[in-house]
């Protein structure tokens, strides 16, 4: 048995030992804070037990092991439902940047540990109203004010923003220069004077997404993570520091087994739906689909134990596999007919067919909409020119709102 073979057997048994306290049937039921407190045991219990903060450095109380181990590790994880989804992002993104870009060790590595035992939870303040995808496009600003900086405007579609204790944020700090010149990196305290987090309740009737106002609030020059001007730069690397991370050929709904059983239980014209043949290529079609994606992930882990660096091939496995359950998920409302319109609005997404379809369209904007992944394939993978940008070396002040 290989190192990493051993690494997952050592994982799944751990995983399956506390799987009746803190996994899916555990949950059922559950309200938000309620899910919420148990996430936070969860954390504590996978920190206890050597699991937390994997490929991180030993000294920030991580395991100083590798991203492969880590994979391998949030891969078994995601079987047994673990309520880990109010610190994703807060352990994905903000707090691995907080470690390699914050010069206060002694801060970082309390907020660590603190991140790593669900104490705390960081947000990620990217996106804006009027920039959609476009990132260097953001009009919060951030204003010298006697030894640090006065920080206004308003972020969107923040995930868990209502209850984060910090968060990493780009705000433009000198509007004469070509947008993606003056911007600069900070953290911020979620809970200082002039922060307004106000939830938006979604289609799929949860509200884990908000958008965030910022008047006149305070920011040491200490809170500031770039030089100033050059907080694209730390936000691209906060959006490639956790390119590779355990994926999913379902788009994170229903597996296809659910389907195979749904059309066995369905009928279309008096018979079983899954005598159809259009049904059974439907199935065939998203069984090739999906391995077609396992084989594209497991190239990238395989790359990765050699040392290579995995290439653009990762946006494929989001861009197809959302869209493919989001098509799946209304085949399958269709072949239930006026049943298929029930909705329970705490149903999960992985089991429940409508609330799947109810949510697919959130996951194709989430982490990158299909309109940037279709861009970085044609770009990176086809070779294909880049878009015309008439902004391009234009004032960001002299571009038109």
């Amino acid at each position: 048995m290989s190192d990493y073979e051993a690494f997952r057997a050592r994982a799944r048994t751990w995983l399956q030992s506390v799987a009746g306290e803190f996994g899916r049937e555990a949950r059922r039921g559950l309200d938000v804070e309620q899910d919420l407190a148990l996430g936070r045991r969860y954390l504590a219990a996978r920190f206890d037990a050597g699991f937390a903060g994997i490929n991180w450095p030993t000294e920030m109380g991580g395991q100083g092991l590798t991203h492969i181990e880590k994979v391998i590790f949030d891969t078994e994880e995601m079987g047994f439902g673990m309520p880990t989804a109010y610190f994703g992002i807060s352990l994905g993104m903000p707090v691995p940047i907080l470690m390699r870009f914050c010069e206060d060790k002694a801060f970082v590595k309390e907020r660590v540990l603190k991140a790593l035992r669900g104490e705390e939870i960081w947000c990620q303040l990217f996106s804006e109203p009027a920039g959609g995808s476009d990132l260097a496009g953001l009009r919060t600003r951030a204003e010298v004010d006697g030894n640090g900086w006065k920080l206004n405007g308003q972020k969107v579609w923040t995930s868990w923003a209502q209850y984060c204790d910090y968060g990493v944020i780009v705000a433009r700090t000198d509007p004469t220069v070509p947008k993606h010149k003056g911007l600069t990196y900070y953290w911020v305290d979620m809970k200082a004077p002039g922060v307004e987090v106000r939830p938006i309740k979604l289609a799929g009737g949860d509200s884990h997404v908000n958008e965030v106002f910022f008047d006149d609030v305070r920011l040491e020059d200490s809170q500031r993570m770039s030089p100033v001007g050059g907080g694209f730069a730390v936000a691209m690397a906060t959006l490639m520091i956790e390119r590779y991370v355990a994926t999913d050929s379902g788009g994170f709904g229903p597996h296809l087994d659910l389907f195979v059983d749904l059309a066995r239980d369905v009928e279309i014209n008096g018979r079983p739906a899954i005598e159809d043949g259009r049904v059974r290529s439907q199935i065939a079609r998203n069984h090739a689909m999906r391995a077609g994606l396992e084989s594209i992930t497991t190239r990238a882990m395989l790359m990765m134990q050699a040392g290579m660096e995995p290439g653009p091939e990762g946006s494929l496995n989001k861009l197809v596999a959302v869209r493919s359950r989001q098509k799946l998920s209304e085949l399958a409302i269709d072949l239930q007919g006026n049943a298929g319109l029930a909705f329970d609005p705490h149903a999960s997404q992985k089991e429940n067919w409508t609330a799947s379809w109810l949510n697919a369209p959130t996951g194709r904007i989430a982490g990158g909409a299909d309109e940037m992944l279709l861009n970085t394939i044609a770009e990176r993978i086809l070779g294909l020119p880049q878009d015309h940008r008439p902004d391009k070396g234009v004032p960001f002040n002299q571009i038109p709102a």
